[in-house]
Parts: structure tokens; sequence; C-alpha cells
């Protein structure tokens, strides 16, 4: 079978042919969907830098010749077969890629996308956007399942979004935030000043159950009644509340189960947490206080804000603020005329107290796996680096009692 030759009588491989009525060269192929393609291009060897690209990504699976399809297309695809995630995290990925991905850079198409315009985006919204690094991991989280959706169907071959999030935190110096817990002197100052202010009296027990259970702040938002076990002294970790804010300032509550199964857990009560609840349940019958709200068919919160709702984690950490300045500024004060140095309160979160807890705990007991349960840790790794950092000073304390008695030189 004679071979088709071009103008200068070069020897064209199967699937290729030359216009001569147009001065270009011509390839085309059929895809396993029967489906046939061309591209073109004015030289044979700039034709067949193209078609060994084409022949490359037809061995490794990759569809060639759906080069329209957009990374919103592939998002869609992920949007409406993507199972296994809490409907809360679902959520929460669906609005930051719809608010911050699907305009501009959604809609370029998915093959032409690379890593480098992955990390000027990224770049862009830390910059641009003054958006914080932990905002940004969640674009990221929901970004990378979509293109690993993408690589997996055969649309690209690599993942543009993998190590650039690392590469973002290394160049802007980024190092996650060290969660520190109050000492037992910082502890103790921020929960008497608490009980004797008038204006903040109300809040002591909800920050004595926090300190003295260490539950999450979504655990204890959305604790019930029916949760708490009286006779046995038990507390029932069984669901967590989230609270949202989208746009508009619209704001909702939703339950849902421990993220993993290690959150579901029984906390023994502690006398102080149980005199806590009480104090509440007492404030609440002085002042007409009942609940008004169900959420996800969940009602009878135990710690509720003035309209009979449960407390949200920004107001609670507000309050915390607001509590610790007026401290400080108090203690300063004090301090100045007795002439000492003064005992101040760092500025702190919710988390913090749940922090603050487990390092108290750590302090007391050494059995790692009941102190896991207790905190409800899927990793013993995460347990094991708090007791590390809360048995520190107690380590130092332990050589300097030794010092002198045992009897090395």
């Amino acid at each position: 079978m004679q071979k088709r030759k071009d103008a200068k009588g070069r020897v064209l491989r199967e699937g290729e042919s030359y216009r001569k009525s147009e001065g270009l060269y011509m390839y085309r192929w059929t895809t396993d969907d029967k489906k046939r393609h061309t591209i073109y291009d004015a030289t044979l060897e700039g034709l067949r830098l193209k078609e060994d690209d084409i022949l490359h990504d037809l061995r490794d699976g990759i569809r060639v010749g759906e080069s329209n399809i957009t990374l919103n297309d592939v998002y869609e695809m992920w949007k409406k077969d993507k199972k296994g995630l809490k409907q809360t995290t679902f959520g929460n990925y669906i609005y930051m890629y719809e608010h911050f991905v699907m305009g501009e850079f959604g809609k370029r198409r998915i093959q032409k996308i690379r890593k480098s315009d992955v990390r000027r985006l990224y770049n862009g919204m830390l910059d641009a956007k003054k958006m914080a690094v932990n905002t940004l991991e969640t674009i990221h989280n929901v970004l990378h399942q979509v293109f690993k959706l993408a690589v997996e169907d055969g649309y690209i071959r690599l993942n543009p979004t993998d190590e650039v999030l690392g590469d973002i935190k290394r160049a802007h110096n980024y190092e996650t935030p060290k969660r520190h817990a109050l000492t037992i002197d910082q502890q103790q100052a921020f929960v008497e000043f608490t009980a004797k202010m008038p204006k903040y009296r109300h809040w002591l027990p909800l920050f004595t159950f926090f300190l003295g259970t260490g539950c999450r702040v979504s655990e204890i938002v959305g604790l019930r009644w029916e949760d708490i076990d009286f006779e046995r002294n038990l507390i029932s970790i069984n669901h967590n509340m989230v609270y949202y804010q989208r746009d508009m300032g619209k704001c909702y509550y939703s339950v849902t189960t421990p993220k993993t199964p290690a959150g579901k857990r029984i906390i023994p009560m502690l006398p102080e947490v149980r005199q806590a609840i009480l104090d509440e349940k007492a404030y609440q019958t002085e002042v007409g206080l009942k609940c008004k709200a169900t959420v996800d068919g969940y009602t009878d919160f135990i710690f509720l804000n003035r309209d009979g709702c449960p407390h949200n984690p920004q107001t609670i950490n507000r309050t915390i603020a607001r509590i610790t300045l007026a401290y400080n500024e108090e203690e300063l004060e004090r301090a100045d005329k007795q002439n000492r140095k003064p005992l101040l309160i760092p500025h702190f979160s919710c988390h913090n107290l749940r922090h603050t807890f487990a390092t108290r705990y750590c302090e007391n007991e050494t059995n790692l796996k009941v102190i896991q349960e207790i905190l409800g840790h899927k990793d013993i790794k995460t347990t094991m680096d708090v007791y590390a950092e809360a048995t520190q000073d107690a380590k130092v304390q332990s050589f300097a009692n030794l010092s002198g008695k045992i009897r090395i030189r």
C-alpha cells in the first residue's frame, strides 16, 4: 500500500494528511465514543508535537477532544455525586466554592489550569481579600476534591492543587497558631473576676462547664437537659450544634452528629460542674427564661441567651474578650497601687478553655487512653501532644527535685 506524502515528499503517518489548498497539515483520530476529532497546523513538525501530546493523553486515558470542559462543569459533577460528608461540611464547601471560585476562575477550561494559576488564585485571595488562612484551607479542600475528580475521570493528568497550599503557607510565613492553656493563676483570676462582677456573673455556669468538662463549644451550646444524668452524675455528648453565617448576614444553627465516633462519649460530672448546671437552672427560673428554639428537632437547650435561644460561639468569644479587658484594666491599677507585677490574662477564646481543661487533666492523669476518651480525640497523637505540653513544667520540676539526689559524679 502506497504511503501518503506531503508536498516535500515526506511520508505521512496514519491519520495525517496535507490540505494543499489551505496549506495546512491535519491529523484526525476517533475516540472510544466513536467521535472524530481533528487538529491542524501550518507545519508537519508543529502538527506532530500536538499529535504526540494527543497520543500520550490517549494512552493515559485522558479525555482528548473535550477541551471545553470547565472547572465549574467538573464541580457540578462533584456536587451531584459527592457522598460521605456531613451536611454542614458539605454546605460550607458549596458556599466557599460558589462564593470565591465559581465566578471568574471556575469558568476556565480545566485542561488549561496549571499549578501556577492555582498559586496565583490563592495569593490573590490572601493579599487582596485579606482572607484568613483557615478560610483558604476550606476553599483548597473543595478545590482539591474537584480536581481529583477531574483526574479520576480523565479530564486532566495531574491535580494542580497538589502541594500548593503548603507552598503558600511557607511563602506567607504562616505557622499554625498554637493554642495555649491559661495558667492556674490566670484561670483562677478569670473565674473569680467573673463571679464578683454583677454584669458578667450569669456567664459563670457556662465557663465552669467549659473548664470542668473540656467539651467543644459546639457540644456545649447544643447540650440539652436530657443529656444530663443527675442520678449517676454523667454527661452525654452525642451531637454538635454549629452556627453559620452566610450572605446578607443571615445566620442559622444546625445540629449534627460528632464528626468521628470518638466525639460521642460520656463524661463524668464533677461536683463543681453539677452545681454550675443547677445554678444555671435556678437563674433561668428566677428571670423567667425558657428555651424557645428548636433546631433540627432538638430543643430544651441548657445554656441560653436573653432571647431563650442557644448561644453562638462569636457571642461567647466577645464576652470573654470584654471580661478579660475589664479584668486587666482593674488589675493594672491594683498592681500599680501595690507596687507589684500585674497578673494579666492573655487574649483567649472558647477553644482555649477546652485546652485549659485538657492541660489541668493531663497534669493530674497519666492514662493517655482515658484522657483521649474524655476529650473525644480521634487520634491518640493529638492527646499525646497535649499531654507532652501540659507536663513540660512538671518534668522540669521533677528534675529540679532530683538534683543532688543521684550519685552521677
